[in-house]
């Protein structure tokens, strides 16, 4: 079993409008990321989402929270065998685990937010 980092949209960044985030509702993905996680699993893998943990107790509204968060995330994913980015956006958040994964070798794997593998 392998651990697997999943990526997916959390909060996303603000927009230029006030209270409007690129991403989406927050509650919506993460009834997806706990789709994610599933899929991973059912595939015999370990998931680790860290943007379903870290908000349990790091306020995400607060910047030094989050980038504590985003920070104890990359810390982990330098054990994981792979990242599985889902989704057609990749958020600012993500696209920093995503490259964080390349700089340290561990396989970047896409997947539509049907969980169906995207192929360069």
């Amino acid at each position: 079993m392998k651990l697997i980092y999943i990526c997916s949209p959390f909060a996303g960044q603000r927009d230029a409008a006030p209270n409007v985030r690129c991403g989406g509702d927050v509650e919506d993905n993460i009834l997806k990321a706990r789709r994610y996680c599933r899929f991973a699993m059912s595939q015999g893998e370990l998931p680790f989402a860290p943007h379903l943990i870290f908000p349990q107790f790091l306020d995400d509204s607060d910047p030094a929270e989050r980038q504590a968060g985003l920070n104890m995330g990359l810390s982990v994913l330098g054990y994981c065998s792979e990242l599985w980015s889902f989704g057609s956006e990749v958020t600012p958040g993500m696209a920093s685990e995503i490259e964080w994964a390349e700089k340290l070798k561990i396989p970047v794997r896409r997947f539509t937010a049907a969980c169906e593998e995207v192929f360069p």
